[in-house]
């Protein structure tokens, strides 16, 4: 049974942020893509893709965020995704992205996220949040500490885009999160190009010593699915397998697994 707090479940609940947020002004939805298991074939998770009301990129949102109402848009894609994804059946992990800069203290602020899967029955042992490597980050000690608690809530944790950003392996050596996504940039051809396997074959060898499981994203083609599965990666995501989908679990066709 999962026990959710009351003392962060209560209206009374919630820090400055919560209280004084400006109303968001525009609408958006989602689109699912899997992050697969190559061991045997199935779906490890879904990713949460924030999407326009009518599928539109996502680019199309991003835009309308400011200082001002990002706080209210993170806490929106966090309940939104989860309420998706019970409208679907979903029956794998759940993987959302978050804004560190969004989250004030995250003790309090994740009080909508437990609110959204007792209402909907998700469990919150499936919700895995990404912070993405490639925002700035204002507070670098503030992104450790809102990792460190959302681990004690139960939730996993995953670095998004990592190699690509402004944290790296500094953000890796102070907290080792349950899981990292290569950037799609080292993926490209990966299997043409040296240099990237070295790259590749260094962090999977460091997150193997650190118990940290290796994503690797942005997969499209054959060839760079079975150099990383050769690599001991099993855990994929790309246009390879399934494409988003938009407001629907995707399904991977049997040739994307073959070898």
């Amino acid at each position: 049974m999962t026990i959710f707090p009351s003392s962060l479940t209560s209206p009374q609940a919630g820090c400055q942020g919560c209280r004084q947020s400006e109303p968001l002004g525009f609408d958006f939805s989602f689109a699912y893509q899997p992050i697969v298991d190559l061991r045997d074939q199935s779906i490890f998770a879904n990713e949460a893709l924030v999407r326009g009301v009518n599928g539109e990129g996502a680019m199309s949102i991003l835009a309308h965020v400011t200082d001002d109402n990002r706080y209210r848009f993170d806490q929106l894609c966090r309940t939104r995704a989860i309420e998706g994804a019970a409208a679907l059946n979903m029956q794998t992990h759940l993987s959302i992205n978050f804004m560190p800069n969004a989250v004030y203290r995250p003790e309090l602020c994740i009080r909508s996220t437990l609110e959204a899967a007792k209402k909907y029955d998700f469990p919150i042992n499936r919700l895995i949040f990404e912070t993405l490597e490639s925002q700035p980050v204002d507070n670098y000690r503030h992104l450790t500490n809102i990792l460190r608690e959302y681990r004690e809530f139960g939730f996993k944790t995953a670095i998004d885009d990592f190699g690509a950003g402004y944290s790296g392996l500094n953000l890796l050596a102070d907290f080792q999160p349950d899981l990292i996504k290569l950037d799609m940039a080292l993926i490209r051809d990966v299997d043409r190009d040296r240099v990237r396997q070295a790259i590749v074959r260094g962090i999977v060898t460091i997150c193997a010593e650190l118990n940290v499981t290796v994503i690797a994203e942005g997969i499209e083609s054959a060839g760079e699915r079975d150099f990383l599965a050769d690599c001991g990666i099993f855990l994929m995501q790309g246009y390879w397998f399934a494409k988003p989908a938009f407001k629907a679990l995707a399904q991977v066709t049997p040739e994307a697994w073959t070898r």
